[in-house]
């Protein structure tokens, strides 16, 4: 036998509470079994079944996942109501899955204005029937971020650092998507010719030549203009004023001048096509415009207004006045104006699919919590906002930070809105206290886990998971292994449950904790046999007192309680036993002189021999 041999122990003996097995809670912040809840299952409109079914496992709290619209929509009124009363009678605490929808308005064919507000009229709804579960209540109702959504690619360089791959962006005026590369420009400036542009020149140089390409056709109408007007003008200033106070002249005045007043029509046209675009172009720089560019575009319209010789809305002209505004040269060096200084100006047309996301989600769930606030005051639903899984837009967690910012911000500016105009006329304080509690995060372990297929790791998800903490009100607890969305009870896959749990610190412990690995069973349940439960595989993962008061012994140690043979005195008297010897000759068998015909095995064990 080599000297290095060694029999480690098959066997691993009872419990012991004072040395309890590793587990996925940190020691600071058990996870106790009341802060846990299940899922109902999604496939089915038989809710109230399935809260009696969840019930009977012994767990406290459940989610209702209503993930689809079509079955949500199944669910008649009166059995929210049934829920309600069941979950009074039990002590249960109920929180809702809505439905899974782009919460944006965008689709393949781009953004829609119309499909952001159908979202938020659904959302709106959701709100309002899961109010009739918990009407004096504040019930916790949860939504996705967004659905459907590419978002930007992410990959690791050899270095070990993270860098972006593939960054997803959209034109905010007509909602296309697009995906941009860094790429790889040959400069003969350069010795070696070849430079690699980063995302972010790229994207500059993008909004730059769409600009440009927008300025153009207005340029050149601006340009066609001053040519005409370069060699005529002198002679259409002289009879301009007469003309404009008396159309009736042309008809008087020789086939040359009226050739030459027509040349000058044809640069008048061009102007107003001009202005017409560079009007355009003005609403669009302003209304995409940084807060500093707006500003200049303030500027900008003031000399405009100055120069055009353009009065206030209401006030009167003098002859002399419309003389000077509808003049072609004076006409031609305002827009000229407009132009020069829109030149100079460069929105972000083109803006990371993120933060577009963002801007529009954030009226949708803002709007959503304005109106359940609105309507049921203090027994509001809070409204919690989900992280899809990693890759799609808006799943990490400083994306739906920045959502749930945005978000308040937009249910403040409605609320500090007087009566009159929709709002509740509360003080910014007030509603700040309000959007702060009627608006957070829920977490899904597993979703962000599956930033592991774009090469991520662990350091990745704990640096998201800490961005998120301050806003969590919610926790989704799954496993998988980063590349399939597979749902396994905890501590079966690698999402590093403990570190994402210490990350969140006591504001995850203390929030509600939903198992979603409902169907997980399914695929190792026998056919017509009910499914398991998660909820055991998850208080053992978590090593989870098996008291009230936190102290041992622990989920984990619970096969400890089940000793076999080689543990110790195994399964005692069992009831094949007395079933066999403890009824008379009835039941021994024929060759015992019993009235049962011959066994093929031990009676005794209930096993058959080999």
């Amino acid at each position: 036998m080599a000297d290095d041999y060694e029999i480690k122990d098959i066997y691993q003996g009872g419990y012991d509470s004072l040395n309890p097995f590793p587990n996925l809670s940190p020691s600071n912040y058990p996870v106790q079994a009341g802060s846990l809840a299940l899922t109902t299952l999604p496939t089915t409109a038989n809710q109230v079944k399935e809260v009696s079914a969840k019930l009977s496992s012994g767990v406290k709290q459940i989610e209702l996942a209503l993930i689809s619209p079509e079955i949500f929509d199944s669910i008649p009124q009166q059995h929210l109501k049934e829920i309600n009363r069941v979950s009074k009678l039990t002590g249960a605490e109920i929180s809702v899955h809505g439905p899974v929808m782009d919460s944006t308005g965008i689709t393949q064919q781009g953004f829609s204005e119309l499909n952001r507000k159908d979202a938020e009229r659904r959302f709106t709804q959701t709100i309002e029937r899961s109010h009739e579960i918990d009407p004096k209540g504040n019930i916790l109702v949860n939504f996705h971020s967004a659905e459907g959504i590419p978002g930007t690619e992410y990959e690791v360089t050899p270095d070990g650092k993270k860098k972006m791959k593939k960054l997803i962006i959209v034109n905010r005026e007509t909602g296309k998507i697009a995906p941009i590369e860094e790429e790889e420009k040959y400069d003969p400036r350069l010795e070696g010719l070849e430079k690699k542009r980063s995302f972010k020149q790229e994207l500059k140089d993008l909004n730059a030549t769409e600009w440009d390409n927008s300025l153009s056709a207005a340029i050149f109408n601006q340009e066609n203009a001053e040519k005409i007007l370069e060699n005529i003008y002198p002679y259409v200033r002289e009879i301009y004023p007469a003309i404009m106070k008396n159309p009736e002249l042309v008809e008087s005045l020789p086939q040359q001048s009226k050739d030459i007043l027509a040349r000058a029509q044809n640069a008048q046209e061009y102007i107003n096509q001009a202005e017409i675009t560079a009007n355009s172009l003005f609403n669009r720089a302003y209304k995409y415009g940084t807060k500093e560019q707006q500003e200049k575009l303030k500027k900008l319209a003031k000399e405009y207004r100055k120069v055009s010789g353009i009065k206030k809305e209401g006030q009167e002209y003098s002859s002399e006045e419309i003389i000077k505004v509808h003049d072609p040269k004076n006409k031609s060096r305002t827009v000229n104006l407009l132009l020069g200084g829109l030149q100079n100006i460069v929105p972000d047309m083109y803006i990371p699919i993120e933060k577009f996301a963002v801007e529009q989600s954030a009226k949708t769930f803002g709007n959503t919590a304005f109106n359940s606030y609105k309507k049921f005051k203090d027994n509001a639903p809070i409204v919690t906002i989900e992280n899809p899984p990693a890759g799609f837009a808006i799943s990490t967690g400083e994306d739906l930070r920045n959502l749930i910012k945005e978000s308040r911000k937009q249910f403040v500016e409605s609320a500090i809105k007087p009566k009159n105009d929709g709002g509740l006329n509360l003080s910014e304080a007030a509603a700040k206290k309000q959007a702060e509690k009627l608006i957070g995060a829920t977490w899904d372990v597993g979703h962000i886990n599956m930033i592991r297929k774009q090469g991520l790791g662990e350091k990745e998800i704990l640096e998201e998971s800490k961005k998120i903490a301050p806003f969590v009100k919610h926790v989704h607890l799954s496993d998988n292994f980063g590349f399939e969305h597979t749902e396994l009870p905890m501590g079966m896959g690698n999402v590093p449950t403990k570190e994402i749990m210490k990350r969140l610190g006591k504001k995850g412990f203390e929030a509600k904790k939903v198992i979603e690995a409902a169907q997980w069973w399914q695929h190792f349940s026998p056919q017509g046999q009910p499914q398991e439960s998660p909820l055991n595989p998850t208080l053992a993962a978590f090593g989870t007192p098996m008291h009230s008061t936190g102290e041992g012994p622990y989920w984990n140690q619970a096969v400890g309680f089940q000793q076999d043979y080689l543990g110790g005195y195994g399964n005692i008297n069992p009831g094949i036993h007395h079933q066999t010897f403890g009824a008379g000759f009835s039941q021994l068998p024929m060759e015992l002189g019993g009235q049962m015909p011959g066994a093929q095995g031990s009676r005794v064990s209930g096993n058959p021999m080999e």
